[in-house]
């Protein structure tokens, strides 16, 4: 089954029903939501309104963004603002590692908007904030879903040497699509990133790619090829959503059984883990990630 390439063609009308989800629910869920609101924690659960929010929150797991909520990039498929970010708080580390105290977090996963204009990129923080954490939460596993640091090996150590049970970046699209979609970014350099990490010592890597943009199943295919040779550990397929009429229009959604043969070909391929649906999101399930 190949994937509706055509330029032209008009955006599917309405959310098929494999995208509707339930409100979330829990006692785990009820309890956090409660602590997000009374200390007004940063968390991209809330922030983004994701729809696994309460699955995962009732696994103990969540999403915090650092380094601001302003891009130094301007991705077509992202919600987040693009323009000239705030200065650098330097006791975000400590906040970050306070809100997953408070939270009773199990499996925390960070992540951060591009820093261009930081002569580090931010990774001076992000590693500090890896240690913050530790400090005070050392039974907390982390993943840092991190930037391309524009591929500098100097930033990417930091990330290494504080050691995160998973290191991620994200492809987010085919290379076909990779200058229209991460208009900064470059399909050769991501990978070259996921590389340096895995052959620098990075105990698993992870990377996700989005699909509905307008690609075909060959492509989604050569991006896990490619994910494979460069010694990726475990991948995560959704489905895109458009933030606003100003972003990029969903060009096709996807059917459940074609995320199910993706799922069944990364099993094949040797990904030591697969999450491939409609709803999933980078951090979906991402407590399994670790095993």
């Amino acid at each position: 089954m190949s994937i509706n390439t055509v330029d032209n063609v008009k955006p599917p009308k309405g959310k098929p029903k494999w995208l509707r989800v339930k409100l979330p629910t829990g006692k785990k869920y009820t309890q956090l939501r409660g602590l997000v609101d009374k200390y007004s924690l940063n968390t991209i659960c809330t922030s983004g309104s994701c729809p696994n929010m309460g699955e995962c929150w009732g696994e103990g797991t969540a999403t915090f963004m650092i380094l601001g909520n302003v891009c130094t990039r301007s991705c077509g498929f992202c919600g987040v603002k693009t323009g000239r970010p705030e200065d650098v708080d330097w006791e975000e580390p400590e906040k970050v590692a306070r809100s997953i105290k408070i939270m009773s977090i199990k499996h925390a996963v960070i992540t951060s908007v591009d820093r261009d204009d930081l002569k580090d990129m931010g990774s001076i923080i992000w590693a500090e904030t890896v240690k913050a954490i530790r400090r005070m939460n050392p039974e907390t596993t982390l993943e840092t879903l991190i930037p391309d640091f524009q591929g500098i090996g100097t930033h990417l150590d930091r990330i290494i040497e504080v050691g995160p049970e998973v290191v991620s970046h994200n492809m987010e699209t085919v290379k076909r699509l990779t200058r229209e979609v991460r208009i900064q970014a470059k399909y050769e350099r991501s990978l070259d990133v996921l590389r340096y990490l895995k052959d620098n010592g990075a105990r698993r890597t992870k990377s996700g790619i989005m699909l509905g943009l307008g690609e075909q199943e060959e492509e989604v295919i050569k991006v896990m090829e490619d994910l494979r040779a460069a010694n990726v550990d475990v991948v995560t397929i959704g489905q895109y959503l458009q933030p606003s009429k100003k972003h990029l229009p969903v060009k096709e959604f996807i059917l459940p059984e074609q995320f199910k043969k993706y799922e069944e070909l990364g099993l094949e391929m040797g990904f030591r883990h697969v999450e491939s649906g409609a709803l999933v999101r980078s951090s979906y399930k991402a407590h399994k990630h670790i095993n």
